[in-house]
């Protein structure tokens, strides 16, 4: 990946095309990751709504033990998005270039750890299914919430409850003459996005059913040739200043 490419993706300076470019790619992620997921557990790991919803009735049919599986999920999200804004923060406050790539490497860690160890826990079932779920929807919660800090919340990746409504909401305009003017550029994104995500959700089921757990494997690869130029500048900015004071 070009080095200029990928700053003007995970750097923090934004531009529009940036943010949607970056959303795109980590819908597409989203969407395989959540697939290949559902493949491995039986569960989804970015859909919350339906997490709670299942929890819910689990809870009125007397299954226990999945409502404590769907409750550890909610938790892992919220824990997943709280660690990407603290991360974020942090990088602001230090003025580093890394503010939006660093959650993005720590998701690539996660997934790599996922892909290479995935078949050797496998056997170990109650543990298992509790600790993919936890993990991969950390990792959703960690992503979305950078996507969302980066474009100012105007672009969501795990899930397209949000994005398919408002699609809608364009559609209605663009068919109302007496509605106020269609976002044209908006209706593009949101149509991308849902691709994406659809296709990211068949190519992670199909990588999933013929190369097993080290189908997130090119995932991770993507996402850190896509983050590591913003922390190879800090740390260059990090050698330049430490060289200054000797």
């Amino acid at each position: 990946m070009p080095i200029n490419y990928s700053r003007k993706l995970t750097g923090k300076i934004r531009t529009q095309p940036a943010n949607r470019q970056l959303g795109c790619m980590l819908a597409f992620i989203a969407g395989a990751v959540n697939a290949g997921g559902f493949l491995a557990v039986q569960h989804y790991t970015s859909h919350m709504t339906g997490i709670v919803s299942a929890m819910a009735d689990q809870l009125a049919l007397g299954m226990y033990s999945l409502v404590l599986v769907g409750f550890s999920a909610l938790v892992s999200f919220l824990l997943g998005a709280t660690l990407s804004t603290l991360m974020v923060r942090h990088s602001r406050q230090r003025n580093l270039h890394s503010e939006y790539a660093l959650p993005l490497l720590v998701e690539a860690g996660l997934l790599l750890c996922f892909g290479l160890l995935g078949s050797q826990i496998s056997g170990f079932n109650g543990f298992y299914v509790s600790a993919t779920v936890m993990l991969l929807s950390f990792i959703m919660g960690l992503q979305n919430a950078v996507i969302t800090k980066l474009s100012n919340a105007e672009i969501r990746t795990t899930h397209i409850t949000g994005v398919i409504t408002d699609i809608g909401i364009e559609l209605g305009k663009l068919l109302c003459p007496d509605a106020n003017a269609p976002d044209r550029a908006r209706l593009r994104l949101l149509a991308m996005l849902a691709l994406c995500f659809f296709v990211g959700g068949v190519t992670g089921a199909l990588g999933f059913k013929h190369l097993g757990y080290s189908a997130t494997v090119p995932l991770a690869v993507t996402l850190m040739a896509l983050s590591i130029i913003p922390i190879a500048d800090d740390l260059l900015d990090y050698l330049r200043q430490r060289g200054r004071r000797r």
